[in-house]
Formats: C-alpha cells, structure tokens, sequence
C-alpha cells in the first residue's frame, strides 16, 4: 500500500478511536447537569450519588478525549500538510476558536466538578457543572463548522490554491452545518442514554437495588425513548440535505446505479462496482423516491451519472458508504424499539424499573456502547461518502498527503492500534469496575441499615 492509503487508514483510526469519548461527554455533560439540578430542587441524595458515580465516568472519558485529540492533530503536518497549506486560513482559526471558546472552559471547571461538592458552595459546584457542559458543546460546534465546510464549503475565495475567508458567517453558518450539528448532538444523547442504561442495568443485574441506580436506568430509558424519534426526523433532513449538496453520496447510500423515478429502497444487496449493479437485492418498491423525494414518482440520481468520461469514478467507493449507512440506521431502529419497549414495561405495570424483566435488562446490557457503534457508521458514511474530495470541489485527498514514506506511516499506524486496543479495553473495563465497586459500596449500606434495623428491633423487644 502507498503513502496515501496508509494514512487515509491512519487517519481514520485515530479519528474512529477519538471520536467515541467526545461523543460521549458532550451529552453527558448535560445529564449531570441534569443530576445535580434535580439533587438542588428534591435534596434526594439519589440523584447526588449518581452525579457522583458519573462524574467519574466523565472525568476518565474527558482526558482520552484529550489525549486522542492531540495524535490526532499532529497528523495535520506529519501525513497531510496539503491540507492546511491550501485551506489553513480558514481550519486554523476554526479549530483555535475550540480552544479558546470550549477547551479552557472543561479544563478549568472540571476540577471542580471533580473535587468541589465540599469545598465550594453548592451554587459555585452547580455554576461549574454547568460551564462545563457548555463548553463539550462548544468544541463540538467548532469541530462540526469545519467539517461541515469541507462537505459544504462557502464564504471564501481562492487565490492562487489557497483559500482566504470572505464572510466567515457564511463559513460558520454553512449549507450543511445546521443538520450535522443537530444530527451528531442527538448521536451523542443517545450514546450516553444507553451508556447510562446499560451501566445500570449491569448494576440491576449484579443485584444492586439502590434507588440512584433505579434513577438512572429510568433516565437513561426515558431519555432514548424521547431522542430517537428526534434523530429519526434530523436523518431525514440531513439527508435531504446531502442529497441537495452531495447526490453521489446519497447515491451510493442508497445503493442506486441509474439515475431515474420510482427507485426501490434497497434494504440489503451487495453492490457490485465492476458491474455497475446490485447482486441479492432485497428492496421495497418506490421506497428511495418516497423517503428522499416524498414522492413514489420522485427522480433520485445514481451513480452512473458521476463517472468520468475514462470511465474514471466521480463517486465515493460505493460497498462501505452502502453497509455502513444500514448499520447506522439498523442499529437506530434497534434503540427506538427497546427503549420504547422499557417505557411502556415501567408505565403500564406502573412498577417503575421493579417492571423491567431481567431479559429486557440483559438487552440493554448488551447495546450499552451500541451508540458508538452507531456513531461510528454515521461518521464512516459521511466521511467516505465524501471522496475523493477532501474539501469538496477545492481539495482531494490525493492533492493533500505529504510525501511520507510508507514504511513509517505503517510503523506508526502498528503503533497506534495497538496502543488504542490497549486504551479502549482499559476503558471499558474501568467503567465497569467502578459500577461493581458502587454497586458493592451500596449493597454493604444497605445490608448496614437492615442489621442496624434487626438490632434495634430485638432491642426494643428485650426492653
């Protein structure tokens, strides 16, 4: 393999292994802002003792965000100093307003959040929670503007192959920021809901009653029942929007080779790109053309219609834009049904959590990280979905790889895959070590206040 595809795969590893943990605190953040609210207005120490357990959870999931983001951005100049030659004007400022607007903010008031619940006022603690929260919105905004421009880009000019601002608030503000923006947001509430769910369900199951842990498996379920529906109706308008911007993508979504009316919706095929076709389709009729054009006579283009006259493709590699967009939305369904399944248990038996079978709670045990998953298939179908551009219609991949040789980007890429692979098992069996460790912690106080019970029961007999 050359320079190039080694570092696209690189590349696409620190970005895949980076991406889970901002994904998770930018929701988070909030749910603890939600905890520590309701502690405020009930005084329930519930509430408290799930803030505390989570906040750890943050605090860990932060700093491999960091960490991850560092590697990450040194790949700018190492394998792809193309990238900011040609377009640094404007992905230099861009990513230094994350740092100034969002960065500092989680950095300072963590800390705080960490360590202050009694050695600041409560208002002080609250305030914290809440900058902090802020603030992983805020470094996902700014993220989310520079990649949305490299799909949509707008509001510069070129000169002399490189690019200069002419209207930042078209820059900030462009074609495809508003959906991506939302669409990545409700990906990460949906990731913590059922990162909360699962936890608590494993704590559920190890035999851990505790009402913070009943508390938060209610939230976490009833926060994926309301979001899913949001994000199904946010797909929706992005995609009509890639499809305004972007059709050679929506095209290979979809699966579609011709361009024409009444395009069945491929639920499975594999595409073959040789022969230009389709091999083991399973299809609903008129289905693409009602989703994309709300309409069985509307016209979606194919894929035919972007290729070169060499016979040279103009669209991206159509199998892993094509698999990776239905585990996306395979994995979307799977939460709309399970967690409205749970809402419907815990309101109809009018039993709360107790009304959630132990089936129902290994199910959310087994997609607690179903969200990244997730997360992960949407990015692979919008970031492959893009080539071979880099920056749409200004920038391709191949114009932006530096002249590296191959045999150090393979050392490197070893290098970080094993380190990843390390980190990520590391990670997931931290959080599950602390569950087991507040789940024991309050099992003892539980088993502490029945004794104690027991003994001033018999005590009072005795008198």
């Amino acid at each position: 393999m050359d320079a190039l595809i080694l570092s696209r795969i690189q590349f696409g590893a620190n970005i895949s292994f980076h991406i889970l943990f901002p994904t998770i605190t930018i929701a988070l953040g909030w749910l603890l802002l939600f905890f520590k609210l309701r502690f405020n207005a009930t005084g329930d120490e519930k509430w408290m003792d799930a803030y505390r357990y989570w906040v750890k959870v943050f605090a860990l999931t932060f700093a491999l965000g960091v960490v991850s983001g560092i590697t990450m951005s040194f790949q700018f100049g190492t394998n792809w100093p193309g990238f900011m030659e040609a377009v640094g004007n404007i992905a230099g400022p861009l990513l230094a307003y994350e740092i100034l607007t969002a960065f500092f903010l989680e950095a300072v008031f963590l800390g705080i959040m960490l360590f202050g619940f009694s050695k600041v006022p409560n208002w002080l603690h609250t305030t914290a929670t809440v900058l902090v929260a802020f603030g992983t919105t805020m470094s996902a905004f700014w993220i989310l503007v520079l990649n949305s421009w490299m799909h949509t880009p707008a509001g510069f000019e070129m000169r002399d192959g490189v690019a200069h601002a002419t209207d930042w608030l078209a820059i900030i503000f462009n074609p495809s920021m508003p959906y991506r923006l939302g669409h990545t947001l409700l990906a990460s509430g949906l990731t913590v809901a059922f990162l909360v769910a699962g936890v608590s369900a494993f704590r559920l199951l190890i035999g851990d009653k505790g009402r913070s842990v009943r508390a938060t498996f209610a939230t976490g379920v009833g926060l994926a029942a309301l979001l899913i529906p949001a994000q199904i109706l946010m797909g929706d308008m992005h995609g009509l929007n890639t499809l305004e911007h972007q059709p050679q993508k929506v095209a290979a979504m979809e699966g579609n080779w011709e361009t024409r009316s009444n395009v069945p919706l491929v639920l499975f095929a594999i595409p073959d790109e040789e022969a230009r076709e389709n091999k083991w389709a399973v299809t609903i009729p008129d289905g693409a053309s009602l989703i994309l054009k709300h309409s069985a006579d509307g016209v979606v283009p194919g894929l035919n219609d972007f290729v070169a006259e060499d016979g040279t493709a103009l669209h991206p590699p159509v199998a892993p834009v094509f698999f990776s967009f239905r585990i996306m939305v395979g994995i979307g369904f799977a939460m709309l049904a399970l967690s409205w399944a749970a809402t419907v248990m815990m309101v109809r038996k009018r039993r709360g959590v107790e009304g959630v079978p132990r089936l129902v709670l290994w199910a959310f045990l087994g997609m607690t990280f179903s969200g990244w998953v997730a997360t992960l298939a949407g990015w692979y179908t919008t970031e492959i979905g893009r080539q071979p551009w880099l920056v749409d219609g200004v920038l391709t991949t191949a114009q932006a790889v530096g002249d590296v040789a191959p045999g150090m980007v393979m050392s490197s890429l070893i290098g970080y895959l094993v380190v990843y692979a390390v980190l990520l098992v590391a990670y997931i069996g931290v959080i599950f070590y602390l569950a087991r460790k507040a789940s024991n912690r309050m099992n003892e106080t539980l088993w502490a206040g029945l004794r104690a019970g027991v003994n001033n029961k018999t005590a009072e007999q005795a008198s």
